[in-house]
């Protein structure tokens, strides 16, 4: 039973990172499935009559999303938030403001590096182009909307070996140089213009569009996220870090609700630009949060009374222990795949995890009967950092960093295990039951 529920899951969770190609539509796909749960949404330029026992989400940017639920009788103050985090951004390439050029008879598009990508993944593969597109409509109004090429119009292509005989030593990538994507033979005599390909994608949602005028634009491969491995035992996907755990996080909130609880406070926070370092309006280290928690709780004493009984889960994926280099890890913290979800922990606090914290998460997973992992990075190596540490300094809240063991974390095309997603899902869901 439990494996047909885990492969129903994995389905679902395979269905939305197909979709979810941007920040953008990943937020967009998380806020239908929250209106289909019977959320309300909510305008941070209005006024808010919120109900006890309501449902709601606020969206900003278009890339970060906050859904809640109200207690029916209890007060927030003596009930908290169970809150947990993740984020909507992946590392990828992103298409430049003026990306035209024509070089050697190519058409090609100029793209900056989004966060700490694994590049040399990003050859040879079948790209498309996604994203936001602002323009002026028949009667001059400015509008926004999300587009998607869907084919593989784009591709970076390898520089031969016979041309490189170093290549397989010490190949480096120069990302000005090597990384601009080519997308056709340039008409003779003429240049193609990004946006009149943008205006077509447009007028597909809005035949009165008239002129794009700017974009926020990300390459994505086509190959779609599978399930692989002899036995099926791995999830093989983009953007795994993190829209996998946006989905189960969404996922155990729904289910927590299915359960007839209804007097715990809940929320759940996916922000943006969390590989950029999370300073923005929208992203972890900004005001977002910190700004609906005092609209939920207006007065200071009965907000700080909230703020200490609640609890934050900073779901993002952790580094499984890779066996071709099995010595980049701790020899005692080596998390496996489908072994069970991971916590992370880092004397400097590049993660949030403390003894109680942990302490819980060990007692949930007891509950649910899922094993629990623990990581720490190697002591002569850098760590890596989350939303953790960030969303607790701004809010105060005990906060723990966890997440699911991952290969490949940041390459164009990731790898987990094909159970720790359903798992880390029971967990999450006992979380939220309080």
């Amino acid at each position: 039973m439990l494996a047909i529920k885990s492969d129903t899951f994995n389905q679902s969770l395979l269905d939305y990172l197909q979709r979810s190609m941007t920040p953008f539509h990943a937020t967009a796909n998380l806020v239908e499935e929250l209106k289909q749960a019977g959320f309300i949404g909510l305008e941070e330029g209005e006024a808010w009559q919120l109900e006890a026992g309501g449902r709601y989400y606020l969206v900003r940017s278009d890339a970060s999303v906050i859904a809640f639920v109200l207690p029916k009788k209890a007060s927030l103050a003596e009930t908290g938030l169970r809150m947990v985090g993740a984020h909507t951004d992946s590392p990828c390439l992103k298409v430049k403001p003026q990306p035209e050029r024509v070089k050697q008879g190519y058409f090609q598009l100029g793209v900056e590096v989004y966060g700490g990508a694994l590049l040399n993944p990003w050859f040879d593969r079948d790209l498309s182009l996604a994203g936001r597109v602002s323009y002026i409509d028949a009667k001059g109004e400015l509008n926004h909307c999300l587009v998607d090429f869907q084919d593989p119009i784009a591709v970076v292509p390898s520089l031969a070996i016979h041309l490189d005989r170093e290549a397989n030593k010490e190949r480096t990538v120069n990302p000005q140089l090597h990384l601009p994507l080519v997308l056709a033979i340039a008409p003779e005599n003429s240049e193609p213009k990004l946006r009149e390909l943008l205006l077509e994608q447009v007028r597909l949602q809005d035949s009165d569009a008239e002129r794009v005028l700017d974009f926020d634009l990300c390459c994505y491969d086509t190959n779609p996220p599978a399930m692989i491995g002899l036995q099926r035992q791995f999830i093989a996907s983009a953007r795994l870090d993190n829209l996998l755990s946006c989905f189960v996080g969404l996922q155990a909130m729904l289910g927590a609700l299915e359960q007839g609880d209804d007097d715990q406070g809940m929320l759940l926070v996916c922000n943006d630009h969390e590989e950029v370092g999370s300073v923005s309006d929208s992203g972890a280290d900004g005001p977002m949060l910190e700004q609906l928690l005092e609209r939920l709780v207006p007065e200071i004493e009965p907000r700080q009374r909230m703020l200490a009984n609640s609890v934050m889960i900073s779901a993002d994926n952790a580094h499984g222990i890779h066996p071709n280099y099995s010595d980049k890890h701790d020899a005692n913290h080596g998390p496996l795949l489908n072994a069970g979800p991971v916590i992370k922990i880092n004397a400097n606090q590049r993660y949030a995890t403390n003894s109680k914290t942990s302490a819980l998460f060990r007692q949930l997973a007891e509950l649910e009967q899922v094993p629990v992992q623990a990581f720490t990075v190697r002591t002569d190596m850098a760590c890596g950092s989350t939303i953790g540490p960030l969303t607790a300094a701004r809010i105060g809240v005990p906060t723990l960093d966890i997440g699911v063991p991952t290969f490949g974390m940041h390459s164009i095309r990731e790898l987990a295990g094909s159970e720790d997603a359903y798992n880390l899902f029971r967990v999450l869901q006992r979380f939220y039951q309080g």
